[in-house]
């Protein structure tokens, strides 16, 4: 068993919060989490998996239903197959406020953000906090194992498959369950292989800017439809598009995102890249090496964090910026090298953006100065460096 570095926030949340929403792709590791959070509770708990017809009649009458178990934590696993529970759940919570049960109601797990954000958001503000569980992370897993999570990627059932040829098994399944019945699910009339298909092109295109146009002249769709179906995967936390600095600091700045496939699991199933020869053979080596600490340290940041990249059309450039509060701006570079070096573009970056910290997140296993403003951190150290920031 793997234990969760977001297992201590959840429960801390519970006991601040009548209700705890926590968010994540399909497999990653919710439902394992919540009940293990309930189990080393003291408090009673009940489980319902609102996919299963048999929960589902359980709560056809919700409000009694939930008012015979008073006091207990309710753990409600994919609500977003019934949004029509979130305005019962308002008048549940506020009753309960009433009569002294303040925290730690309703434990909401959602596989999609857009459904559950969008429902949530009108009729439980105030009431809830939210949790993004990702994939596991570096800093959850024996540090000589890092390899093969860049590798498999975070799902656990890959992650710990018996080898890679059965981790890429996994993957593959998964990505066609999630394409053939996952997708149709949510009302969304959408062909799986045209999805497929735009989820490969991305994987080709691992952490590159986003032309919306091409895509869609490749999909045989217009522009738009395409734009819609990258939002689709971001809204499914199957996609991360990264946005560009923004600053007003008088550059022509670059202003389309980069996109990465957020599990580098899913990337390498996609490209069809079954074990690390396959992956160090291929063009998408470092682009994939990129996307997979970006993920690592983005699921470091503490609230009020912003993330960025930054590129200037004379050549400026810096893979990660991320910022907390103003005097505190991280220019990072990712390079999949043992001996990396920064470009003259990574310093001119810096200097656009006024970064007050300069790394480098390579491969190796000891941080070491490459020039007096910049360190070189091997990934695990610059996840607890982010999370260290206040």
């Amino acid at each position: 068993m793997i234990k969760r570095t977001a297992h201590a926030e959840i429960t801390e949340l519970l006991t601040e919060f009548p209700a705890v929403g926590v968010l994540g792709p399909r497999q990653v590791g919710k439902t394992t989490l919540a009940q293990e959070i309930a189990q080393a509770s003291s408090k009673e708990f009940l489980y319902l998996d609102l996919e299963s017809p048999s929960d589902l009649s359980r709560i056809s009458e919700p409000e009694d239903y939930f008012e015979r178990y008073k006091g207990r934590l309710i753990i409600l696993d994919e609500i977003q197959r019934v949004p029509e529970l979130f305005p019962i759940l308002r008048g549940i919570i506020d009753r309960r406020q009433r009569e002294g049960y303040h925290t730690g109601q309703f434990l909401i797990l959602g596989s999609a953000s857009l459904d559950l954000l969008q429902q949530s958001s009108e009729t439980l503000a105030g009431r809830i906090a939210y949790k993004e569980l990702a994939g596991l992370t570096a800093l959850e897993i024996d540090p000589y194992d890092q390899d093969k999570l860049w590798l498999r990627g975070g799902f656990p059932r890959s992650f710990l498959a018996k080898d890679d040829h059965a981790a890429m098994r996994w993957r593959t399944n998964f990505i066609s369950t999630y394409l053939e019945r996952d997708v149709p699910q949510l009302g969304l009339r959408i062909p799986a292989v045209t999805l497929r298909r735009l989820w490969i092109m991305l994987a080709h295109n691992q952490g590159g800017q986003l032309n919306v146009a091409q895509l869609g002249a490749n999909l045989d769709v217009s522009a738009s439809t395409a734009k819609r179906y990258i939002e689709l995967l971001e809204d499914l936390l199957l996609v991360h598009a990264l946005r560009p600095w923004s600053g007003n600091i008088g550059k022509r700045l670059v202003k389309t995102p980069k996109v990465y496939i957020r599990d580098s699991g899913l990337t390498h199933a996609l490209l069809n890249l079954t074990t690390l020869d396959d992956v160090f053979g291929h063009p998408v080596v470092g682009a994939s090496w990129e996307g997979f600490v970006v993920e690592n340290l983005l699921s470091c940041l503490r609230t009020g964090a912003s993330c960025w990249f930054y590129r200037t059309s004379a050549g400026a450039e810096i893979d990660l910026v991320i910022e907390q509060g103003p005097r505190k701006t991280y220019a990072i570079e990712i390079k999949r090298s043992l001996a990396p070096t920064v470009s003259k573009g990574f310093h001119l970056g810096c200097e656009d953006i006024g970064a007050t910290r300069r790394f480098i997140v390579y491969p190796g296993k000891e941080a070491y100065a490459v020039k007096p403003n910049v360190s070189a951190l091997p990934l695990t150290e610059m996840m607890n460096e982010l999370k260290s920031l206040h």
